[in-house]
């Protein structure tokens, strides 16, 4: 699924006017049915509504739905914020239906001492400024944007919370920026809400398909996208009668270190039930009877050193390496690591204290084999790259270092995104965050690598493995909540999302 600039959305929206065809008022009661449809199915009419409505279409989308909402019999007001004369035509005529239906009292506000008291217990509708926002709020809106979320309201924006800008809210003023509890948003998430800054203003946000043209949405080119289970199901292959354990694959991982052998144990077991053939974990000496006394299916290779990784194993016969989880840092694995990128003739995945130790030595990454997946954390992917101001700045940096070195990055976190070589990210729509939780990195590491070692292309590997995993991750939830949710319990559902994606 495609993701768009505000800007491209406004195209989209005028090729849908002239071509499907359908005039802009038409356009937006549908939009308007939209918002209706879930906010009836969601609020009773107990709740007392206070529209808030700017001179553009987003507030002629909130007009709309004020008379929808009245002719349903909810009690509603609307506040018109008369900070300009310049009033978009459908925004005029929707005015104009409202006020004959006779139902809405209608205040034009063209003062701050105008607004209204807003109570604790009504639902506000935020129709004053849509996508398309490039400065901070000021005057009016700004101030009944303060009052509204100093209300403790139940707050619902229409596409986009008032002040928030589309993409980059880099030079934006957080203080005024509207705090919604739910956001409907039409027919695409904005790129704003995959990014941690805008959690507290676009809030729990829906997505709502208002039949915008699909020739111009397949034609408009586009970096940005976000999985959805029916892709990742159609990237599953299926597994063939008189297939065998070496059809799927030989994955090496390479884990753990003393007193740390747990993340090797975890993403093992993620490793093998994810389908891959055949598994061998490379741990010190001093890991080897706790590996095969807890992952009694995979095989084991020994580094010479009791407690750390101090040297690339022979790689003959594998068809993809996993390193990192829980290697340390110190100067034999920074070595052995050396050897690895530069020696490995299969797909790698890089995770943890293999990425730590790449930002060591930042001469290491024109050595990486193309298409190498790395899978950091934030703090751990600016340790490669730099400090990032806001997620916004975070992810570009990632599509930039995928590109140049040529790499998969996964930055994890709420809606991982996956940015590829060829200048695409994909963001995850699975995941909870029961998930923030120690080892569940670690399982990601493992059903990556099996996918790799089962001759998935980096990317799809990436892909579905992120997916995957907070699927998996979604159903634990359900089952033990988000509190209670451990990484073995990522790994125990795995079976569960593979299922559900293969459905599709």
């Amino acid at each position: 699924m495609k993701l768009f600039r505000t800007s491209e959305v406004h195209g989209i929206d005028a090729y849908t006017i002239e071509h499907e065809p359908i005039a802009d008022i038409d356009l937006m009661e549908r939009a308007a049915g939209k918002l209706f449809a879930w906010i009836t199915a969601h609020f009773d009419r107990n709740y007392r509504v206070m529209v808030f409505t700017g001179p553009g279409n987003n507030g002629g989308d909130s007009l709309a739905l004020a008379r929808m909402l009245a002719q349903e019999g909810y009690e509603v007001a609307d506040y018109f914020l008369r900070f300009t004369d310049n009033i978009s035509k459908s925004c005029r005529t929707n005015l104009e239906r409202l006020q004959k239906t006779g139902k809405v009292p209608v205040t034009m506000v063209k003062a701050e001492e105008e607004l209204p008291e807003i109570p604790a217990d009504v639902l506000v509708i935020d129709g004053i400024f849509g996508s398309g926002l490039t400065r901070p709020l000021r005057g009016l809106p700004e101030t009944a944007v303060a009052r509204i979320n100093a209300s403790g309201a139940v707050v619902i924006a229409i596409d986009v919370p008032s002040g928030l800008f589309g993409e980059d809210n880099t030079d934006n003023d957080p203080g005024k920026i509207l705090k919604a509890r739910y956001t409907l948003t039409f027919q695409f998430p904005k790129l704003a809400f995959f990014f941690p800054e805008n959690e507290d203003f676009a809030g729990e946000w829906v997505v709502l398909d208002i039949g915008l043209h699909p020739e111009i949405i397949a034609s408009t080119p586009t970096p940005y996208h976000y999985l959805m289970e029916e892709e990742v199901g159609r990237m599953i292959r299926p597994r063939r009668k008189f297939s065998h354990k070496g059809t799927y694959g030989h994955a090496m991982l390479i884990s753990g270190s003393y007193g740390r052998m747990g993340a090797a144990v975890l993403a093992s077991r993620a490793c093998l039930r994810s389908g891959v053939g055949l598994l061998t974990v490379h741990v010190p000496r001093l890991g080897n009877d706790i590996m095969q006394t807890a992952v009694p299916e995979a095989m084991l290779d020994d580094d010479p050193s009791d407690i750390l990784f101090s040297e690339v194993p022979d790689l003959t016969g594998y068809s993809a390496v996993g390193a990192g989880p829980a290697l340390g840092t110190r100067s034999n694995p920074q070595k052995a690591l050396h050897g690895l990128i530069t020696g490995a003739r299969v797909p790698l995945v890089l995770d943890a204290d293999a990425i730590n130790m790449m930002a060591l030595h930042p001469e290491w990454y024109k050595d990486l084999p193309e298409g190498t997946v790395l899978t950091p954390h934030p703090k751990e992917f600016e340790r490669l790259s730099g400090p990032a101001v806001n997620g916004y700045v975070r992810v570009h940096k990632a599509m930039e270092f995928a590109q140049k070195y040529r790499v998969v990055v996964v930055l994890k976190g709420a809606h991982t995104a996956i940015a590829t070589p060829a200048g695409e990210v994909w963001f995850n729509m699975t995941g909870n965050p029961g998930m923030a939780t120690a080892g569940s990195g670690d399982v990601l590491t493992g059903i990556v690598l099996s996918l790799l070692a089962q001759r998935y292309p980096a990317t799809e590997a990436a892909m579905a493995g992120v997916f995957l995993h907070g699927l998996a991750g979604d159903i634990a939830r359900d089952e033990k909540g988000e509190e209670a949710l451990i990484a073995s319990d990522i790994i125990d559902n795995l079976g569960k999302a593979f299922l559900k994606v293969k459905k599709h």
